[in-house]
């Protein structure tokens, strides 16, 4: 007796067939206007084939989509890591220039542009800081300690917070002054936190006028790295 059943046949979809339907119907009249425009787009002999996976879910061919993903990565947002950029960066930290920069006002010649660093300075905080220098003098005690490294972050506005501690070049001068307002507005009074050493009777690091003219370069102080005593 003849069996009159018949062995149902289920055709199994792939995942890259499914993802290739969603892919075309996002840019279907973006990225390509028709079938035909596709088919010669991704190598296929004609539209109809394009036809048949989109309608009869024919199983496309992995290479297929890895051409069409390959082709319009742009438009769906695809990045090609192997053709991502690598930023290269030659070292971490900010540069750290180990000159004269004394709080005590002593005068100094070498310039920060004729030295090599003498190494990087890297911790949280610092990022947008340009350099760091060391401080020799205690005319900033407490807030400065001599040996600390202090970061920098140059102010190319030349615009000064009155009350803020500034690295400033001015003259054959460098220094570390807390800049704080005077009654010129064309200059600003250098001021040192240390107020309990005296000579003569009057105060070893006095406060002094600076026009603001006069400043070469001025560094806001971001952050102090203080050695540590062992």
């Amino acid at each position: 007796m003849e069996d009159a059943s018949k062995p149902n046949k289920i055709k199994t979809v792939r995942p890259e067939t499914l993802e290739f339907i969603i892919l075309y119907n996002q840019l279907r009249g973006k990225a390509f206007n028709n079938n035909s425009e596709l088919a010669d787009a991704l190598g296929f002999n004609s539209a109809s084939s394009i036809t048949e996976i989109i309608k009869s879910r024919q199983n496309i061919d992995p290479e297929k989509l890895k051409i069409f993903k390959e082709k319009f990565g742009e438009q769906l947002g695809i990045r090609k890591t192997a053709e991502k950029p690598v930023t290269q960066r030659s070292e971490e930290g900010i540069p750290m220039y180990d000159i004269i920069a004394t709080a005590s006002g002593v005068e100094v010649y070498n310039d920060i542009n004729d030295s090599l660093p003498v190494g990087r300075m890297n911790f949280p905080g610092i990022e947008e800081c340009d350099f760091a220098l060391p401080v020799w003098g205690h005319s900033m005690y407490p807030y400065l300690e001599n040996g600390c490294w202090v970061a920098l972050k140059i102010i190319n506005d030349m615009k000064i917070l009155p009350g803020e501690v500034y690295y400033i070049e001015w003259g054959d001068y460098r220094m570390y002054k807390r800049l704080l307002a005077s009654d010129n507005p064309e200059e600003v009074i250098a001021h040192s936190d240390n107020v309990t050493e005296m000579v003569g009777g009057r105060l070893k690091y006095a406060p002094f006028p600076i026009r603001i003219e006069d400043i070469k370069k001025l560094c806001l102080v971001k952050d102090i790295h203080k050695k540590h005593n062992h």
